[in-house]
Formats: C-alpha cells, structure tokens, sequence
C-alpha cells in the first residue's frame, strides 16, 4: 500500500549547482515512488502483489497503471487529484538527487485487506493502515511516523535510515522488528549490527535500492526466515542489486 509518482530521470556528472546548466547524458521516465517500488520487489519475489495506491484524474494516471501492469503488479487505483511528479538526477556516483512537484495522493480506509499473507505500508491514511493490520505479518515504513501513531496498530516490521533524517524512529511504536539503514555500512536489525552484501556489479543508480531492501525484508520475514543471516541476506542482496542497474526496476531481483 503506498503512493506513486511518475519520475523523469537526467543522468548527469553531477547535480547543477545554482545558476549552473548541465547536460544530461541519458534520460528515462516512468512510475516509481516507494509503494511502487516495494510492490513491484514483492511481486518479483513471491510471484504476485496488489498495490492499493491512489493516482489524478489526468493522463499520466493511465500510463502509470499501465506500465506497473507490465511489471506484474496489480494495481489497484484510487481516483482524484493530480498525480505527482518528480525529477532525479542521477549523478556520476550513483547518487540520486530528488525534486517532487505536487503533493502525495494517499491511498485511503477502510481497505479490504483481512487475511493478507503480508501488507507493506509505505503510505496512506490512518484508517487504510488499520485496515492493513488484518493481515498476517504487517511491514511499515518510517517514513511515515506519524500516520503510524496515529493508527496505532502494531507492526512486525519498522524498516528506517539511521542517516535520513526524515526516517529515522526513536520509539513509542509496538513493533516486533526495527531496521535503521544505513547504505554502504549495512545497519542495524534491533539493535544489532548487520553488513551489507557486495555489489555484483559497479554502481550504477541508488534509485529504490532502499525500498527493494525493504520489500525483500518483509517477504523474507513473512514466508518464515530468521530475521539474522537468513532475511537480512536476502534483503541486503536485493538493496545492492538495485544499485547496479538503471532505475528502480531493472536490478531488482526474483529469488
């Protein structure tokens, strides 16, 4: 459950400074945003996932339902609004540099979520959230913490980053499993350290390899692995895989 927004991506030495032009040196466009990316991780992995988000009464709405059809994900759409934007650069490191244009549009509850093997909330209004607790694992995003307050419902799954503001947890939720991520370092799984896996390939675009960890953590979790070597490997895997590829999609891995 989360929200999308269509990206365009300008590959660039680097991300201009003021007054400064720069020249991209390859571009590409398509639906991405974390519900997107975690939904298209989950599907790649167990085979099949729904995807409850919400997108505008306008003409990028279509081709985003389209083309997360084409990645296997089943997408099921709230109308209304404008769909958001965003424009990324894609620097010389890998580094991806993100400007959003417009707001969220938010998935919203009561869904019909009970007997789910797995919900990841990546965004969405508090009702959509306790829905979401129907399911029988529940993974939850950091970045939404004060959805998740006010929800209240307990999670098995808190998955931050110990170097994004904006994501980072100092407690007072009921959950089972807190990850703070910290890229290149690995990171920490209730405290305790875990390392990152080695990249199978030069860095390529930092773009999603945080929600593909993410997403392979709670299907690791979900379908019954330790949270120790076994989930960590597999998400860590999965979040360096992205690395190397262009975009969010195209490293993603399937088992």
């Amino acid at each position: 459950m989360g929200h999308v927004e269509w990206v365009e991506f300008a590959r660039v030495a680097h991300v201009p400074a003021a007054g400064e032009i720069v020249h991209a040196t390859e571009t590409w466009e398509e639906p991405a945003g974390g519900g997107a990316v975690v939904a298209r991780q989950l599907a790649l992995l167990n085979g099949s996932c729904e995807l409850f988000t919400a997108l505008g009464d306008d003409e990028l709405a279509p081709r985003a339902a389209q083309r997360l059809a084409e990645l296997g994900v089943d997408v099921r759409v709230q109308s209304g609004g404008s769909t958001r934007r965003a424009f990324t650069h894609v620097d010389a490191s890998g580094e991806r540099t993100i400007t959003v244009l417009g707001d969220k549009l938010l998935p919203r509850g009561p869904l019909p979520l009970d007997g789910y093997d797995a919900v990841f909330f990546v965004a969405g209004d508090a009702a959509a959230l306790r829905s979401a607790r129907g399911a029988r694992f529940l993974a939850a995003t950091a970045r939404e913490l004060p959805t998740l307050r006010e929800a209240g419902v307990a999670l098995d799954l808190l998955v931050g980053s110990a170097t994004d503001p904006g994501e980072r947890y100092d407690g007072g939720l009921d959950t089972r499993v807190v990850v703070a991520t910290e890229g290149a370092a690995g990171g920490t799984a209730n405290g305790r350290r875990y390392d990152p896996a080695p990249l199978p390939a030069p860095i390529s675009d930092a773009y999603g390899a945080g929600d593909s960890f993410a997403a392979a953590l709670c299907f690791a979790l979900a379908r019954g692995d330790e949270l120790g070597d076994d989930a960590l490997a597999v998400a860590a895997r999965a979040g360096a895989a992205v690395l190397t590829r262009r975009g969010p999609y195209e490293g993603q891995i399937s088992g």
